[in-house]
């Protein structure tokens, strides 16, 4: 099992770790900084001892790093360095798409059907069937006016039975989440927006930029997708 820092400190930019496997160009460590993809996130980059990981992936309980070069052996201790730009762009983006959930969950009722991001763009799909008039200018509006709120972000871990008793927390459908996990995370923008979530965020809403909403379009009935973007 990898100990996976990021999830208690995303802020953690460098960090060593053993090699306790190898899969031809492919390292697993006792312990790591690098997001894995999952859950709408893309997996970080970086380097460990100076080659580069170009993927990261989990399996079961362990962390794949591809590296593109020289793969160390099992044993040996190594020093892995997180793309900083790329993975505090990500989490500016995350935490973006949370407090869109907020507001629109707040303004409306309205619960996420799916979503997937980039470093400062993102998609996240609702259930409108319509969406309301002037329904980009009134999002942006709202979400911009969060970011400038400077709400607190804080990450917290729940007894599986709590986490589930919590009615904040229902739209998040924890219930999805294996019965083997036993502690969920929960990311609180303190005062708006609450969830059962495995990535990295900033700290408070104010370090993720200036939102916009660049476009709006039907995937269906009661499927509508919002497109953005941060600066």
């Amino acid at each position: 099992m990898s100990e996976l820092l990021y999830l208690t400190d995303a802020y953690l930019r460098e960090f060593t770790a053993t090699v306790v496997d190898v899969d031809e160009a492919r390292v697993a460590l006792d312990r790591t900084a690098f997001y894995p993809t999952g859950g709408g996130q893309p997996h970080d980059t970086g380097t460990l001892d100076g080659v580069a990981v170009v993927n990261v992936r989990k399996e079961d309980s362990v962390i794949w790093h591809t590296l593109d070069g020289p793969v160390p052996a099992v044993g040996d201790e190594v020093t892995g360095v997180i793309d900083w730009d790329r993975r505090h762009a990500l989490m500016r983006t995350h935490t973006a798409l949370h407090i869109l959930c907020g507001v629109i969950w707040n303004e409306w009722g309205v619960s996420v059907t799916g979503g997937n991001m980039e470093p400062l763009k993102a998609r996240m799909d609702f259930e409108f069937d319509p969406l309301p008039g002037g329904f980009a200018d009134r999002i942006t509006e709202l979400v911009n006016a969060e970011i400038a709120a400077d709400r607190t972000i804080d990450v917290s871990f729940l007894p599986r039975a709590e986490a589930l008793a919590d009615d904040d927390l229902i739209r998040t459908k924890v219930n999805l989440i294996p019965d083997s996990v036993q502690e969920i995370r929960v990311v609180d923008i303190v005062g708006l927006d609450k969830q059962a979530d495995g990535g990295t965020h900033v700290a408070s809403t104010a370090e993720v930029g200036t939102f916009t909403v660049t476009k709006t379009e039907s995937k269906g009935k009661g499927n509508k997708r919002v497109r953005m973007e941060l600066s």
